[in-house]
């Protein structure tokens, strides 16, 4: 049995304090949070314990730490766990800065624990059983990706300043769906952005509509769209079209009820956001983390996965600035 901390309470911990709770091979001991009330209200609900966080990475009985807390405490937290001989699953980013992210990479790697980072879209039944098709030959050689990654609404502003972007916060998935996809890192970065949906995104310094290109050392090529704005709910399809075939996964819908009448043929909206869009993803990310932990194996989402889609991230904020394309080998030297 995995005896797990968690360090966080906001929204996302919740989402996976009920994973921890739900998986038969872990069990939540100890949760923490600068808010205290937050943590406490979360440890009641789970029959665990809020304590400190120095007072779970100094507990040799704690196994395994999930970290959802801000994105500027992670590499810090990651490398004081691994030092502590505890297994990590990550929120992503790693980091806001790719430096720091390289720097924690290198002092996990000293270690030798488990750090598994939480791009829980490669757990999604459709996109895992895309990737399983395409893994099958059953489309031929993969040639051209296109991801489109939409959000209902745009956050706060005040979220905005301290996200670290619209790349390094949202696209950063779609980044790590094309490597989890294509099999590799891309060659080149090509990005424009604009700021069309709130012109105070713009004015903190980040852009709210942005499309990416990828261009890979053989030829192939990804193409991700994000906007922080789709009116009718979370728009997430993946389509890949392979030299024998095409593969698409679509919206997850409200309802499958289509209704056909003389005045045409309607059917209901995407879920509204991720907590609908993704929590059997959550659950499988857990899972697979467990899995691995328990069994001695590789976790099937590394650091050095996270640390790629940062740079990726680095590389489209470079674009937009100059308009140029940017070698990803340029960002990581």
């Amino acid at each position: 049995m995995l005896k797990v901390g968690l360090l966080g309470a906001g929204r996302i911990a919740g989402v996976h304090a009920t994973a921890i709770s739900g998986n038969p091979g872990s069990t939540l001991v100890a949760i923490s949070d600068i808010n205290t009330a937050a943590a406490e209200k979360i440890a009641a609900q789970y029959g665990a314990e809020a304590r400190s966080t120095d007072a779970i990475l100094s507990d040799s009985t704690i196994d395994a730490v999930l970290i959802a807390t801000s994105t500027d405490t992670h590499s810090d937290l990651i490398e004081r766990a691994t030092a502590a001989s505890k297994a990590v699953l990550c929120e992503k980013p790693v980091d806001l800065s790719l430096a720091r992210a390289q720097a924690c990479q290198k002092a996990v790697a000293a270690t030798g624990r488990p750090v598994m980072i939480g791009f829980n879209r490669r757990f999604d039944p459709n996109f895992a059983t895309l990737k399983n098709a395409v893994d099958a030959g059953e489309i031929g050689r993969p040639e051209l990706l296109s991801i489109t990654s939409f959000d209902p609404a745009p956050p706060p502003v005040a979220y905005i300043k301290v996200s670290g972007g619209l790349f390094r916060d949202m696209m950063i998935h779609d980044f790590d769906m094309a490597n989890f996809i294509m099999g590799a890192a891309p060659k080149t970065v090509t990005a424009v952005g604009s700021s069309i949906v709130d012109p105070d995104i713009g004015g903190a310094g980040d852009v709210d509509t942005a499309v990416v290109t990828l261009t890979y050392a053989d030829g192939r090529i990804a193409v991700i769209k994000n906007s922080r704005r789709a009116v009718y709910g979370y728009d997430q399809r993946v389509e890949l079209l392979g030299s024998e075939g095409l593969l698409q996964a679509q919206n997850m819908l409200e309802n499958t009820v289509v209704k056909s009448t003389t005045q045409g043929v309607t059917g209901a909206k995407p879920t509204y956001f991720f907590l609908e869009r993704y929590m059997p993803a959550y659950a499988a990310e857990w899972a697979a983390f467990v899995e691995a932990v328990n069994g001695g194996n590789a976790v099937p989402v590394t650091l050095d996965d996270g640390v790629a889609a940062l740079a990726m991230a680095e590389a489209a904020t470079l674009s937009v600035k100059t308009g140029n394309p940017v070698s990803l080998a340029s960002v990581l030297e």
